[in-house]
């Protein structure tokens, strides 16, 4: 999902889309130590995060969901994302995917720290801050450490996530499943094309994406698919460096799927022949590698389609439409 990131908010915002104000502030004082009872993100700064004050609040730019700042303190900075409109569960899913990622100890990902409840309303997630680098990640080392994390994290119970989460603000369905074709079919296809139809009315899209989703078998003939951890949602936004070079992913949609999947936002990624050549090296090309591409395009398609509206939907049904004569169904 298009975003911009800082690290950020885990966004839904396009270059073209207009954004609400971010309202930010900083303070230069350190804070007292009565503010605790009125600030959750303050009493764990200043207790877990082994902090003694926090020198100041900085705003970091980003996205339209939710608000961004850098605590700075003497135990170092901390890195802090607020939502007064929603309770915790989409940052604590957040964090799941971040976990998860790091655990694979392959391409770096901010580690969460601590989500929870904001006083009266919304919710909030603390985690490591990281100094970006001045340039975008190397595309080859990014290539080969992506394939690493692949590579590294898999898992026993099938395709899905522990938990739903959000792609964008919408939702995410995860729910476990030993068969790939039936997972990106029902829970992601298929989710989507149901959201058109229900937004829209489009039972165009809906019943030519259905009969896709019945006919795509062949697609994925003379290959074996492992569940891996993927990132979910790898635009250019969530993409950057840290101030060695080293590559940094953020703002995850996580799940374990089809490696292949984790490029269906390349169409806004910028990934070149070094990245997936560095890819390639460490998990190989399988059989019909191209012929899918555009499979994993749709659903992002289909997902920006279903939240920024008529644009996205001529490349969606195109994509469709090909894949329907390709298929002879």
């Amino acid at each position: 999902m298009v975003a911009y990131v800082g690290l950020v908010s885990l966004g839904v915002s396009l270059p073209s889309m207009l954004c609400l104000p971010r309202i930010g502030f900083t303070k230069r004082r350190p804070f007292a130590m009565a503010a605790l009872s009125d600030d959750p993100v303050q009493e764990w700064i200043l207790t877990e995060g082994k902090a003694t004050q926090i020198t100041r609040i900085r705003p970091i730019g980003g996205g339209c969901i939710n608000l961004a700042n850098c605590y700075e303190t003497d135990a170092g900075s901390f890195f802090v994302k607020t939502n007064r409109s929603i309770g915790p569960s989409m940052f604590e899913a957040e964090a799941i995917g971040l976990d998860a990622m790091y655990e694979t100890q392959t391409i770096r990902v901010p580690k969460p720290f601590k989500v929870g409840p904001l006083r009266n309303s919304g919710s909030f997630i603390i985690m490591e801050f990281i100094e970006f680098g001045a340039s975008r990640s190397n595309q080859s080392v990014l290539g080969r450490k992506l394939a690493e994390m692949h590579k590294a994290g898999k898992s026993e119970k099938g395709f899905g996530f522990p938990v739903d989460n959000t792609i964008g603000s919408t939702p995410q369905m995860n729910t476990w499943c030993s068969d790939w074709i039936q997972f990106y079919g029902e829970q992601r296809l298929g989710y989507q094309l149901k959201l058109a139809q229900d937004q829209y009315g489009d039972s165009t899209i809906y019943q030519r994406g259905q009969r896709l989703i019945k006919n795509m078998a062949p697609l994925f003939e003379d290959i074996v698919i492992e569940p891996c951890l993927l990132h979910g949602d790898l635009w250019s936004g969530n993409i950057t460096s840290d101030k060695n070079g080293e590559p940094v992913i953020l703002d995850p949609a996580c799940y374990y799927g089809h490696n292949e999947a984790e490029f269906g936002m390349s169409w806004c990624a910028g990934f070149g022949g070094s990245f997936y050549n560095s890819y390639f090296e460490v998990m190989p090309k399988q059989p019909g590698f191209e012929k899918r591409t555009d499979l994993y395009l749709l659903y992002h398609y289909l997902n920006h389609y279903n939240l920024f509206g008529s644009g996205y939907r001529s490349s969606a049904i195109s994509i469709i439409d090909d894949y329907l004569r390709m298929l002879n169904v």
